[in-house]
């Protein structure tokens, strides 16, 4: 007697208004589910990977790719670009940027496809062979091209990709590189070093995946 009353009491509303119901509880279940993607969606970054190596299938290139592959698996957005295969001169030291240019470089060459994607990088990687102690030629170029902004705007972390024939050969491209995520004011997410009997290997590969779990 009891659960019949209870059933009876239950008011029964018209279907236009079951219909507003379903339409609020919907539209409900739509605002959690779009807080809940909120998070995951910010933490995708717009990365910018430099490659300077001018072996198209050496092991820069591989730890290039390999570090793409891992960052668009985790739903990021990647640009690779091959500098090595680009005519960027290095920096003049006019100062033509900074007095007339209003921060126009005056050098117009490939560096002026790179300036737009440096621009909405919010990530930047660096893979360089190490061939004389230092960050190679074809990385140096386009990084100190970037004197005429004084640094690219919204990078807000970087990491480097190194190999080499030798090992221990390492020191100074790491120094330089330690000073421009300073002077950018920069996260180092650190870097994954790879001699010749390390090169495209599961290791190298495991160090990069660990790098890019770090965006």
């Amino acid at each position: 007697m009891m659960l019949a009353a209870m059933v009876e009491a239950q008011p029964v509303y018209p279907k236009q208004v079951y219909g507003v119901i379903f339409k609020k509880k919907s539209y409900i279940c739509h605002k959690i589910i779009d807080f809940l993607n909120q998070d995951k969606y910010e933490k995708m970054m717009n990365i910018l990977i430099l490659q300077g190596s001018p072996r198209a299938n050496g092991n820069t290139a591989w730890m290039a790719e390999e570090y793409k592959k891992a960052a668009e698996a985790a739903g990021h957005q990647v640009t690779l670009v091959n500098v090595a295969r680009k005519k960027i001169a290095g920096c003049l030291a006019c100062e033509y940027c900074h007095n007339k240019g209003n921060g126009a470089c005056i050098q117009k060459d490939d560096m002026q496809e790179l300036y737009p994607l440096m621009a909405e990088a919010e990530a930047l990687v660096l893979a360089a062979p190490i061939y004389y102690f230092t960050l190679c030629a074809q990385i140096q170029a386009p990084i100190q091209r970037m004197y005429c902004t004084t640094k690219p705007a919204k990078v807000k972390k970087m990491a480097l990709l190194m190999s080499s024939y030798s090992p221990d050969v390492y020191d100074g491209a790491t120094a330089e590189f330690r000073d421009i995520c300073n002077y950018w004011s920069v996260e180092n997410m650190g870097t994954v070093t790879a001699k010749i009997d390390e090169q495209k290997t599961e290791e190298v590969k495991q160090k990069i995946l660990e790098i890019v779990n770090r965006l």
